[in-house]
């Protein structure tokens, strides 16, 4: 059953405040029972934004952590006793990841090699990364940024060795 994935196991969302991530955080708080809710962002204002509306005083599950997915040591410690990282952070916009292929790369790439070895690291027992549409057959940066991250988190199930990190990719666009 479904809600049985979330049930007293720790949860971390990589780009918590996002569109998709707030819309998740909010799905798993009212309908399953998280031991921890972890929102990870680099967004400071709009993680204070959203510690306003979802109070850690009405949900003592949830914690905020600033972080940026690029910062492999902070990956390191944000991913430290999680159970399941909700892999969500990303660099979207089109014409900025155009204008700014680097920091493009730098996201959703080493971004995501980044998560992927904090969670072998930690024994993160499940990855779930988020994809797009736009990577099934890539004509700008974006897609094939995404099409590179999701090969990175399909190949890592070959490198989880015997701890067992499951890693699995879903589309959504």
């Amino acid at each position: 059953m479904m809600s049985d994935i979330f049930k007293n196991k720790s949860v971390l969302v990589t780009g918590g405040t996002g569109t998709f991530g707030k819309a998740f955080i909010k799905t798993v708080l009212k309908k399953f029972s998280p031991k921890k809710l972890i929102v990870l962002s680099r967004d400071e204002l709009k993680q204070y934004e959203l510690s306003q509306e979802i109070k850690e005083k009405d949900y003592p599950m949830i914690r905020y952590f600033i972080g940026d997915v690029r910062d492999r040591n902070r990956m390191h410690r944000a991913l430290l006793d999680v159970d399941i990282v909700v892999h969500a952070a990303a660099m979207k916009h089109v014409p900025a990841s155009e204008y700014n292929p680097t920091e493009c790369i730098a996201t959703n790439v080493i971004g995501a090699q980044n998560v992927i070895d904090a969670a072998i690291f930690n024994k993160v027992k499940l990855v779930l990364a988020l994809s797009t549409d736009k990577a099934a057959n890539p004509i700008n940066l974006y897609g094939a940024s995404k099409l590179c991250s999701d090969k990175l988190f399909v190949a890592a199930n070959n490198l989880a060795g015997k701890n067992k990190t499951k890693f699995s990719v879903v589309r959504y666009g």
